[in-house]
């Protein structure tokens, strides 16, 4: 009977009831061809019905680590999200150099990073759980410039954000394809998105009668929401508490607007 009486208490204390995870993840693998991708998908736990869905697309280093607990947040707020594989499976930098050198790829090919980004909407489209009516994408540095070009390419989008990501591009006039609204996340003191980058930027969506907004950020440099980057300042790339809290709660504003939530 002495086991009966102290059950309460141990059900109280937590050691007979964990808690429950909050958020599913699993490993997506989808095709461009013949080359096998590997994307990431974290879902909400709990709640019936479907979900807004959001594209996460990563930095130069591919999809690792940090992007996927960026999706995990997404997912912790309520949304499906899903990590695109960019480079493809088993391609993962480790180096800087090795970095530059992928991603650099996709700059000098624009078509093939708009193709592969659009593979990865549509798997993310295909999830049983997503609202198909209310998707939207973001990405970090290379991801950044990477949803700006699917949004470019006329994707069917209700919105962009782009976190430190490139401005540039070697097709402005496409901006008259953008249907989603965007928003860009820019630290005012990026020395890999100069000056005249952010005025051409500007007047590209201008030009292109788009729904944007930029908010730049004092004392940020590139990478300024990932901590992995260090906090010196004039590496040209670290990290930034504050424009990191700031920018994402920037982000949820955006997604009360473009996805209701």
């Amino acid at each position: 009977m002495r086991i009966f009486q102290w059950l309460p208490l141990v059900i109280s204390l937590g050691v007979m009831a964990p808690a429950q995870a909050k958020v599913i993840t699993r490993t997506v693998e989808y095709k461009d061809g013949s080359v096998t991708l590997e994307g990431f998908l974290a879902l909400p736990a709990s709640g019936s019905g479907k979900a807004p869905g959001v594209l996460v697309v990563h930095e130069w280093m591919g999809l690792n680590p940090y992007v996927k607990k960026r999706a995990e947040m997404l997912a912790e707020l309520g949304f499906v999200a899903f990590a695109a594989d960019i480079y493809g499976k088993g391609v993962r930098p480790s180096t800087p150099e090795e970095a530059a050198k992928t991603a650099g790829i996709y700059k000098a090919d624009r078509p093939l990073l708009r193709k592969r980004a659009a593979l990865a909407l549509a798997e993310l489209r295909k999830q049983p759980q997503v609202d198909g009516a209310k998707v939207d994408a973001i990405g970090y540095c290379f991801g950044g410039a990477t949803v700006l070009e699917l949004a470019r390419a006329g994707a069917d989008l209700n919105g962009v954000v782009s976190f430190h990501g490139s401005l540039d591009t070697p097709t402005p006039a496409d901006a008259k394809n953008i249907k989603a609204k965007v928003l860009v996340l820019h630290g005012a003191d990026d020395p890999y998105v100069p000056a005249k980058d952010v005025a051409a930027f500007e007047d590209e969506m201008r030009a292109g009668g788009t729904d944007w907004q930029l908010v730049k950020y004092s004392n940020a440099v590139h990478s300024f929401t990932d901590k992995g980057a260090g906090n010196d300042n004039t590496k040209g790339a670290a990290y930034n508490a504050s424009a990191d809290r700031r920018s994402w709660d920037a982000m949820r504003a955006f997604f009360r607007e473009t996805l209701g939530r």
